[in-house]
């Protein structure tokens, strides 16, 4: 600290443990509620759960994993989210590589018409009526083909593209590369990081996705886990599961948290493995070079 102002000094101490204090009050309800899965219902009723478990069980998640429709819904959001983020990271590629042509005809009128999708969204009722003329009510696509191309996530990877220099790209076409071949074999490779970024927002957004369920799935073999969710924390579905696995009424809340973590822990998991491409990617995507 030689050399800093008072001012400068007292930042370099004051700023992470505001940091700290601000990341405690965020991870406390997922600590909360990881304790209370754990924990025997009449220590959550009489509120002696804080960030450690009381009357440590697996009650609650035996129950949990012995429901079918859980797993059922399990199912259904790992193919959503996979087949979801395959077919966002395809189509996303395909239309940021294009607009990333500055020469190409139309190319100021597409982002305009992209940038005027963040601002105005489609409202609720067309959107509706959209999804069921095309027939794809209570189907899977109805919760991918909807939400195909993220207008953020776009603009992301078209600045990503154009940051890449387009001799390789000219030599690959020398090299008697067309444009697809050109996108596959020298685009894709230099662009994982941000292929990586833009693919973990589309997998937490499908893993995440619930009011889209909420409209336009009507069978219960079709709910994904968040609507499942909603069933048992909304709907009071869990004491179907409760009186299953033969546990008292105060074992609800136990319950219910126990179904909360298994519906985050599995994306949670994810992350580690993309963290190094994570800052990167988001970063160089949103430099103009």
């Amino acid at each position: 600290m030689i050399g800093m102002t008072k001012g400068q000094r007292a930042f370099s101490i004051l700023n992470p443990l505001f940091l700290t204090l601000l990341s405690l009050t965020m991870l406390y309800p997922f600590l909360y509620v990881l304790a209370g899965s754990f924990s025997s219902g009449l220590a959550i009723s009489q509120g002696k759960v804080t960030v450690f478990p009381v009357d440590f069980t697996f009650a609650n998640y035996t129950a949990v994993l012995s429901n079918p429709g859980i797993w059922r819904s399990f199912g259904v959001t790992v193919l959503i989210t996979a087949a979801g983020t395959f077919i966002n990271l395809v189509l996303t590629a395909l239309m940021a590589y294009g607009l990333s042509y500055r020469e190409l005809k139309g190319r100021s009128l597409i982002l305009v018409l992209v940038l005027f999708t963040m601002i105005f969204q489609a409202p609720m009722i067309p959107s509706f009526l959209l999804v069921k003329s095309m027939a794809m009510l209570d189907t899977l696509w109805s919760l991918i083909i909807p939400s195909a191309i993220n207008a953020f996530n776009l603009i992301i990877m078209v600045s990503f593209f154009q940051n890449i220099p387009r001799s390789l790209i000219d030599a690959a076409k020398i090299d008697g590369c067309g444009e697809y071949r050109s996108l596959w074999k020298v685009v894709l490779p230099l662009s994982i990081p941000s292929l990586s970024t833009i693919g973990l927002f589309y997998a937490v957004a499908h893993w995440n996705g619930y009011f889209q369920a909420v409209m336009y799935i009507t069978k219960p073999q079709l709910y994904p886990l968040q609507l499942k969710l909603r069933q048992l924390i909304v709907e009071n579905q869990a004491e179907q599961m409760m009186q299953t696995a033969s546990l008292t009424l105060q074992s609800l809340e136990g319950i219910k948290m126990a179904t909360i973590i298994i519906a985050s822990v599995p994306i949670l998991l994810v992350y580690p493995f993309i963290q190094k491409h994570f800052i990167k990617g988001a970063m160089l995507g949103s430099i103009k070079g």
